[in-house]
């Protein structure tokens, strides 16, 4: 039982604009910070969604540099060639379009572009010095949060393991939710994020140093999700219910920075490094089987998540968590995701490898409510084939 209360220290973005139709208002919200030249960053696919945003920006006498080149889970690679293209242009702002990785390099291109720092320098935890550069944050997927939170998550080509860079001056200084922009993300990609953003809230919630400014969030999230992201999937235009998940996801964006993630993220790295699983549908893939094995150490914490993911509340705090495990396989199932390792083509002779390179992942493992060995790691692997 927490007989004291942890310190906290929640940074939350200058200022959130949230509702459909709000990409519109950006221009003029910038318009005020003086801005001669702006880096916007984002996809390809996205361009014609942008080009009012561009012409906006030029009326007021902005210069806009565009870069559409992040087309998968961002490396050091990547962001080091971003970095060279712009780093002469005297940008003094940077606009993130995008899902999480679109808004992971934009985060840290706001950063980077007027530092002296070294990119190496600054891989963990509160290790930038300064930002100096605006940066604005609008996510076109409802997801990773990332429009929220002190995190940009790198894919390292020298061990090929994902790192985090973890800082308050990542947390934009505007962000925009505008859940139109989610109608037209596929409905594959809409359940694969939409479980990545659920995962957020659990985790959180089931943390071992979870908090009750957080808990709020978190618990909310996970309503907000469960209750409409299989109709997100399955009717893209369903207005509300983009609206709905798509908050939810700020929610967890939110929770990342104080409480972050545990085990099923950890476990999840690896899938996407060594065999390009999309980070959501790996999570997704893992959730169940992390929560049925953490479950013995928090019954009352899994409890309360299964009642905000909409399960009746049973004779004791286990029966009640199991039953939310088999709601959140119910919600994979209805959203038409694979369930199984087994079903992507894995091999079964690399869970051990795939064991040893969740291990690494310790900044996440130590938030788990359960310690977890490797002999524990690969026996969740398994289960999940």
């Amino acid at each position: 039982m927490m007989t004291v209360l942890r310190d906290i220290s929640v940074n939350f973005p200058n200022k959130i604009l949230f509702g459909s139709g709000c990409l519109n208002q950006i221009a003029s919200d910038i318009a005020p910070l003086g801005l001669k030249k702006v880096l916007i960053v984002s996809i390809a696919p996205l361009l014609p969604t942008i080009q009012s945003l561009i012409k906006q920006l030029d009326n007021i006498g902005i210069q806009v540099f565009l870069h559409t080149g992040i087309e998968q889970e961002p490396s050091f690679d990547d962001f080091n060639q971003l970095i060279n293209s712009y780093v002469a242009e005297d940008i003094d702002g940077v606009i993130g379009i995008g899902g999480g990785s679109v808004l992971d390099i934009a985060k840290l291109a706001a950063v980077q572009l007027k530092s002296d720092q070294k990119l190496g320098a600054i891989v963990g935890k509160n290790l930038i010095r300064e930002r100096r550069i605006r940066l604005i944050c609008v996510p076109t997927t409802a997801g990773t949060g990332s429009e929220a939170s002190p995190n940009a998550i790198f894919i390292d080509p020298v061990d090929h393991q994902k790192k985090g860079i973890i800082s308050p001056f990542l947390v934009p200084d505007l962000v925009c939710v505008d859940p139109l922009l989610t109608h037209s993300v596929p409905a594959g990609v809409t359940a694969a994020t939409g479980l990545d953003a659920l995962t957020h809230c659990l985790e959180a919630y089931t943390n071992k140093f979870a908090h009750p400014f957080i808990d709020i969030y978190a618990l909310e999230g996970i309503k907000l999700i469960a209750a409409n992201l299989v109709k997100a999937v399955k009717d893209g235009s369903h207005e509300f219910a983009r609206a709905q998940v798509a908050m939810g996801s700020l929610f967890g964006g939110i929770c990342l920075g104080p409480v972050n993630t545990a085990a099923v993220h950890a476990l999840a790295y690896p899938l996407g490094t060594r065999f390009q699983i999309a980070h959501g549908l790996s999570n997704a893939l893992l959730l169940p089987h992390v929560m049925t094995f953490n479950i013995p150490a928090a019954p009352d914490r899994y409890a309360a998540v299964a009642l905000a993911l909409g399960c009746e509340k049973l004779a004791d705090d286990r029966g009640t968590a199991m039953a939310g495990v088999e709601k959140i396989k119910q919600i994979i199932r209805a959203c038409n995701l694979p369930a199984r390792l087994g079903d992507l083509n894995i091999p079964e002779t690399s869970i051990p490898q795939l064991a040893e390179d969740a291990m690494k992942i310790t900044r996440l493992l130590v938030n788990n409510p359960r310690e977890i060995t490797i002999d524990d790691a690969i026996s969740i692997y398994r289960e999940a084939y």
